[in-house]
């Protein structure tokens, strides 16, 4: 009989993980189907939670507090390469899918994804297979074919690489034309909050005003 995957749940959203946990841990019948020995809702707590455990899987989230899922993955590899990581997150972003299997990510899938399928996603990664939603799959692979129109690169940036993830969600929102105001209330933060992530990123950057962050944001294909 084949042994049942282990996996560890990395999202901050607590209800969030108790629905996925509910549906890959067992049928209509009660019968088991994957085992879920770990949960986490940050960054620190995720690494920990993996190394001391190691799961045959991660669901990992892209974006949560301390850094993020590719912060996660990199953590992690540097004391267990061999971790395999599935990311589950509500983006479809290309920059966060990309960033995500850059990183290590041996798939990507959205929230939508039914249970069955998101149980059939971590036994393809436990047997060592990528798996991708089907509309993140066709920029994935136009992306290691370098046939992205120049809007997705898995060349790294190193500009970009040194942003949080809610620095880039900031600095996405900004370029689109946000005021501070609007960004906080979308964010679920306060417009200091705000004020702080946009300094930091035109510190990082090197920048003067958000004039020049939404040009370069724009040079690189980050808004639409």
């Amino acid at each position: 009989m084949t042994s049942l995957p282990t996996v560890v749940l990395v999202d901050d959203h607590a209800l969030f993980r108790a629905g996925v946990r509910a549906e890959i841990e067992s049928t209509a019948t009660g019968a088991a189907r994957a085992t879920v020995i770990g949960e986490a809702g940050d960054v620190d707590e995720a690494v920990r939670m993996i190394l001391d455990r190691e799961p045959d899987v991660v669901l990992l989230d892209v974006h949560m507090p301390g850094g993020g899922g590719a912060e996660v993955l990199r953590r992690v590899h540097e004391s267990r390469p061999g971790q395999r990581f599935l990311a589950l997150s509500v983006s479809d972003e290309p920059e966060d899918v990309i960033r995500l299997i850059r990183a290590g990510a041996r798939g990507y899938v959205t929230k939508t994804i039914s249970g069955d399928e998101l149980l059939s996603a971590i036994r393809t990664v436990h047997a060592g297979d990528a798996v991708f939603s089907p509309r993140l799959a066709g920029f994935v692979l136009d992306a290691f074919a370098g046939r992205a129109g120049g809007e997705i690169t898995l060349t790294a940036d190193p500009e970009l690489d040194q942003l949080t993830d809610r620095e880039r969600e900031v600095l996405r929102l900004i370029a689109r034309g946000y005021m501070y105001k609007e960004i906080a209330r979308r964010l679920t933060i306060s417009p200091k909050t705000v004020e702080h992530h946009v300094s930091a990123v035109l510190r990082k950057l090197q920048l003067s005003n958000r004039h020049e962050l939404t040009r370069w944001a724009t040079e690189r294909r980050l808004v639409d």
